[in-house]
């Protein structure tokens, strides 16, 4: 099983969303896809999480058994604030060993792993691990969500800037056009990062209502793996 990893700038930006149509997508031509999640808060512990829910939706699927045994998100807390805090305040913390062997036991079920971080990168997992040091220790290749809104260019910089200090590969930036802007910044900032990478690809995710996926044109969704 390939795992590719799928961040975004900060909280609320359109990771799930992402994450369920390029998985979609890459159904469409015939790959064993899954998707997974690392943690999610704001949740009722012992549920399937909601950001899994939406990617099933996105997908065209029911909830599949693994997400039914926890294995496509093994930590879901209920206060809704970074999965370090959210734990303590349940007297749990995230352990990475669950985490891997969470994947690990996906792997029969699929070739390709999609895995949804929480936030963004620098989010503490627990006091002592960020999903980036969870990250950089496996070296998931990693897609990058961003989009037009005020203060996504000091953002995104900076997450670009953190993967490569740290030697992942960045196989692109999903560019969320549902994101509110003015059509100024829409457009100058899309021009900015081809300038400042232009060999890296750039998807202009389109607006999308996880309840009606299928009005998707899956012809802009790249097919992008590693």
């Amino acid at each position: 099983m390939n795992i590719v990893f799928v961040t975004g700038i900060d909280t609320g930006v359109g990771k799930t969303v992402v994450t369920g149509l390029w998985a979609r997508r890459l159904l469409g031509q015939g790959r064993r896809v899954l998707t997974a999640k690392l943690v999610q808060t704001g949740a009722a512990p012992g549920e399937v999480a909601e950001d899994i829910r939406t990617h099933r939706r996105l997908m065209g699927l029911p909830l599949l058994p693994c997400d039914e045994q926890g294995w496509t998100c093994p930590y879901v807390f209920r206060f809704p604030a970074s999965p370090h805090l959210a734990g303590r305040l349940e007297n749990r913390s995230v352990e990475p060993g669950v985490l891997d062997r969470s994947w690990q036991r996906l792997a029969d079920q699929c070739d390709w792993l999609l895995l949804e971080g929480a936030g963004g990168l620098e989010v503490p997992l627990r006091g002592d691990l960020t999903i980036l040091d969870y990250v950089a220790d496996r070296g998931f290749p990693v897609l990058v969500v961003t989009g037009p809104r005020l203060g996504s260019l000091n953002h995104t910089l900076l997450t670009v800037y953190a993967l490569q200090t740290r030697g992942l590969r960045v196989l692109g930036l999903a560019y969320n056009l549902a994101l509110a802007a003015e059509p100024e910044i829409t457009a100058d900032t899309r021009a900015f990062f081809r300038q400042r990478w232009p060999g890296l690809p750039l998807w202009d995710v389109p607006a999308c209502d996880p309840a009606l996926p299928e009005a998707v044109d899956l012809r802009q969704v790249p097919d992008w793996l590693p």
